[in-house]
């Protein structure tokens, strides 16, 4: 990312949304509530802002990124485009019957996400590829035109083509789309050996089907918003942030939105990295908790862990399988709805429920004066003193608290027995106790322990709760950059630009063809190295070979990466020795005697990602004396104490701050629980620690 120049980042989320632009090294930041029924009038709004915090022109910005959760949301809420699916006869049935598989085994009333399409939007034609690529029954292109005749006459505006083993020859679905060009020339369509080329045709379908669906929308919404930039004077070309860590363009986005599902929690995870790198921290818990969500990563070697499938709208609360697949680049991460906004109430054996159902932005907390008439979690942060009502999102949302009272009685206190202090402090551990669980689930899934890690906390409600996340999941150290409460943000200007190249070549070891890979692997990096050339033509591109392995007869493979010298010259003994080395480190043992196979290949192609500058952390001096107190509701004591509040502006490097105190801000508050000091580290990072005398 160029740095002699103006550059505007820009994420939707469910409650806000944040704009953070950077010029001549210095950042400007806001956040204002995200406007559902029209998204590019928030940052409009937040555009207008920063500029005039700069003091520049709107015409100057140079670039502009920006991530958004709006597929996401059109997917869980079902408010995509009317869409039809044509795919192999025997094969309409697939995106229901999924992989059969049962990820709760004793739940006899198994509850699985219904398809995005009904049975009457899937359509059939008479062909078949097989799994090598073979024509096994050829396409009959009279048979084509009557079915999408047939698809036409319904008035569908988008149109998925998933045929079986269009992976391994794209000639059939080719095809199709010819025939859909002709005849319904108006509609969208989406093919799953460019969308997602990978085996497994659940998973594959269901990813071009969910790009279908969501693409009318995105590409009407960017559009509106490049309109909107222009008529306001930004000339700017405009970037999107995508779900695995890097940065694509418009019409790339355009093309395939399906890749934009998780890309605001992907730019957190970038900042998250980025500030791994300047502390040389290897073991990183990246802690991002907004309005509606909250998003945990594990990031190792400043990189954060990446997957090729993630799951949208789980049913189930952590249980994979429960949700709905979608089969790209991502990077891996645990999301559950525990944000500010989360509501909460108490279910039929009194037990105490926030979330995953959000105020969101409109009506928003009960506190927001909006109309909301539920208790949120920052109605409860409000009772307990965590937030300064005449302060919040920098003094532009005046918070009622007695409105926040009245809602915690009515839906958790009276029910209870408890005061409004009492329910807000249940809702706080609840909504506490669900995040660390996820974080403790995440971990075990990936083989860690989190003791020895280091939370990097961000996003508005993150740092409200950071601490006490520490104190239930025995983190010794956090550390909450500056303009945390638009972490992501942020992070899509640390972003290279990216794209990922996918293909499913089934190859076993013992049939090995170097110079077939080599043919593989150019292919792959021509078409990544493209895509990113589009973004950028004059930047250093470099790629990177990773392929998914595993023995012979298991089900899923393991990603392994192959260094560049060796994806030069490919030997099979070399994947062999790298498969070996990352699955006994993954499960403690081989498999002797068993044959190993390369299911998937990928090459990400990327430029060089703007360097972060090494940070010598200063170590704690004697606590500050506060010039302010506020009433902090402690968990250790169970009551509410005096607690010391700063300016975290007014904070000098290595000054110390000793808990309970609250360290303010325009966007967020960071609450340093008794158990913690604070140190003001020379980037102006905030870094908490555990006492002396506590360890």
């Amino acid at each position: 990312m160029a740095t002699d120049q103006i550059n505007l980042g820009v994420d939707i989320g469910g409650t806000f949304t944040d704009v953070v632009l950077e010029a001549d090294g210095d950042l400007h930041t806001t956040k204002v509530l995200t406007t559902y029924a029209a998204p590019e009038d928030a940052i409009l709004e937040g555009l207008s802002t920063v500029c005039a915090k700069a003091g520049i022109e709107p015409g100057r910005i140079g670039r502009i990124i920006h991530g958004t959760t709006l597929a996401t949301n059109a997917l869980i809420e079902r408010r995509g485009a009317k869409t039809a699916l044509i795919t192999t006869r025997g094969f309409r049935d697939v995106i229901e019957m999924r992989t059969e598989s049962r990820f709760e085994q004793y739940d006899l009333n198994l509850q699985l996400p219904e398809p995005l399409l009904a049975r009457n939007h899937r359509y059939v034609v008479d062909e078949r590829i097989g799994a090598s690529g073979e024509v096994l029954r050829p396409i009959d292109r009279a048979d084509v035109e009557a079915v999408v005749d047939r698809v036409a006459a319904a008035g569908y505006d988008s149109v998925a083509v998933g045929l079986i083993h269009a992976y391994a020859n794209p000639a059939h679905e080719r095809l199709v789309r010819e025939v859909l060009a002709e005849r319904m020339p108006d509609a969208n369509v989406s093919i799953s050996s460019e969308v997602s080329p990978q085996m497994r045709e659940y998973e594959r379908f269901n990813t071009t089907v969910a790009n279908a669906y969501v693409k009318p929308m995105m590409e009407a919404y960017l559009g509106r918003l490049a309109g909107r930039l222009a008529e306001a004077g930004v000339t700017a070309p405009v970037f999107l942030m995508h779900s695995g860590g890097g940065i694509i363009s418009l019409e790339s986005a355009c093309a395939f939105p399906v890749r934009l599902v998780e890309s605001g929690p992907a730019g957190g995870a970038i900042f998250a990295a980025h500030i791994a790198a300047r502390y040389g921290l290897d073991k990183v818990l990246s802690f991002d908790m907004g309005g509606t969500t909250a998003k945990i990563c594990l990031i190792r070697n400043r990189t954060p862990k990446t997957s090729r499938v993630f799951e949208v709208a789980r049913t189930y609360r952590f249980k994979k399988g429960s949700g709905m697949p979608i089969s790209i680049p991502v990077i891996d991460m645990v999301e559950i709805g525990a944000g500010g906004g989360s509501l909460a109430h108490v279910d039929r054996l009194r037990q105490i429920r926030v979330g995953p159902e959000s105020a969101g932005s409109e009506p928003g907390p009960a506190c927001y004066d909006h109309g909301g008439q539920r208790p949120a979690v920052t109605d409860a942060d409000l009772v307990l003193g965590r937030l300064d009502p005449d302060n919040f999102a920098g003094g532009s949302i005046p918070l009622a608290p007695a409105n926040s009272e009245k809602a915690l009685a009515a839906h958790v206190g009276d029910q209870l027995g408890l005061d409004s202090r009492s329910a807000a402090f249940g809702i706080s551990e609840v909504v506490d106790e669900n995040m660390a669980n996820a974080a403790r689930v995440h971990a075990v899934e990936n083989g860690e322990d989190l003791s020895g890690y280091t939370m990097i906390a961000f996003g508005g409600a993150a740092p409200l709760h950071a601490g006490r996340l520490c104190e239930k999941l025995g983190i010794d150290r956090m550390l909450v950059p500056p303009g945390a409460g638009v972490g992501s943000a942020i992070g899509f200007l640390r972003a290279p630009f990216s794209f990922e190249a996918t293909r499913s070549v089934f190859t076993r070891l013992t049939a090995f063809d170097a110079e077939a890979v080599k043919s593989l692997i150019a292919e792959m990096a021509e078409e990544a190295t493209g895509f990113v050339r589009s973004c950028d033509a004059t930047a250093a591109i470099s790629s990177e070979l990773r392929v998914y392995m595993r023995y012979s007869g298991q089900g899923w493979e393991i990603p392994v990466d192959i260094p560049a010298a060796d994806a030069a010259d490919p030997d099979p003994e070399t994947f062999r020795t790298l498969f070996e080395r990352d699955y006994e480190a993954l499960f403690g043992r081989l498999v002797q005697g068993a044959e190993i196979e390369i299911t998937v290949w990928a090459v990400n192609a990327t430029t060089e990602p703007p360097r972060a500058t090494a940070i010598r952390a200063r170590d704690a001096g004697t606590p500050l004396e506060a010039a302010a107190t506020r009433t902090l509701f402690d968990p250790a004591v169970g009551d509410t104490i005096p607690a010391g509040q700063f300016d975290r502006d007014a904070l000098s490097e290595g000054a110390t701050v000793s808990g309970p105190a609250a360290i303010t801000e325009a966007e967020t508050t960071i609450i340093v629980p008794s158990s913690r000091i604070a140190v003001r580290q020379p980037d102006g990072c905030i870094d908490v620690l555990l006492r002396e005398s506590e360890a």
